[in-house]
């Protein structure tokens, strides 16, 4: 159902529903800075606008996206699970990306100071993955950060290869975990070799790509890994 339940926290925060999703905006005073959409698997996005505000990234309007059908609407088609007491990834992506696009952008550009001076899209994990798939779907996204991202998922980066993005973007972050890929699960264990590869398959088409290795695992540093990458597009 549509609706629109505004709580001002401070003056640079808002919160507003939509659609069942709960959205924070992150509010810079300046006119016609970035603004980046940040998917995310729970909360408001606080602790990754903290670690911004501590590295000094204050021009920047944060856009999060809550309360997301996690499997479903990340996933560009369906998948089977990965762990047998898991809900299998369901291919809402388009979906949410035209909701997202349609519905929530346009809101949110009507709250902030003038004009974006371009507009990212960044997530961690399955949101990470999301992130990507969307250069493939629209060209309204600039920039892309994608931490830790799923791209162990089935044929993704046959579809990569296969299809061109609807605008190539001009500056790309991945990032990863040195852990992650030690794992017994063959499908996880891809993770590594198919970031690296992706970070060569975009350089090569033109874009500007960053690749990051951070220590730990998958669960390591979640807020500081997001907002590293958010700032490597800024």
């Amino acid at each position: 159902m549509r609706d629109y339940v505004f709580i001002m926290i401070d003056l640079n925060k808002e919160k507003f529903n939509m659609y069942n999703k709960v959205i924070t905006l992150y509010k810079s005073t300046d006119k016609n800075v970035p603004l980046i959409v940040f998917n995310t698997f729970e909360g408001d996005g606080e602790g990754v606008y903290k670690e911004l505000q501590n590295m000094g990234c204050s021009f920047i309007n944060l856009l999060v996206v809550g309360n997301i059908d996690w499997n479903h609407d990340m996933s560009p088609w369906y998948m089977p699970s990965i762990y047998s007491k898991e809900k299998s990834f369901s291919g809402g992506a388009d979906g949410y990306l035209k909701l997202l696009i349609d519905e929530i952008l346009p809101k949110a550009k009507e709250l902030i100071e003038g004009e974006p001076e371009f507009i990212g899209i960044a997530g961690y994990s399955l949101a990470g993955l999301f992130a990507v798939y969307a250069m493939y779907k629209t060209d309204v996204f600039d920039r892309v950060a994608s931490m830790s991202g799923s791209l162990w998922f089935y044929d993704f980066m046959e579809y990569c290869k296969r299809n061109d993005c609807r605008k190539l973007p001009d500056k790309i972050y991945f990032s990863l975990g040195d852990k992650e890929a030690n794992t017994r699960n063959p499908i996880l264990k891809t993770v590594e070799d198919n970031t690296r590869e992706l970070s060569e398959y975009f350089k090569n088409l033109g874009s500007e790509v960053i690749f990051e290795l951070n220590k730990g695992n998958h669960f390591t540093n979640t807020s500081l890994r997001s907002a590293k990458g958010i700032k490597a597009i800024l």
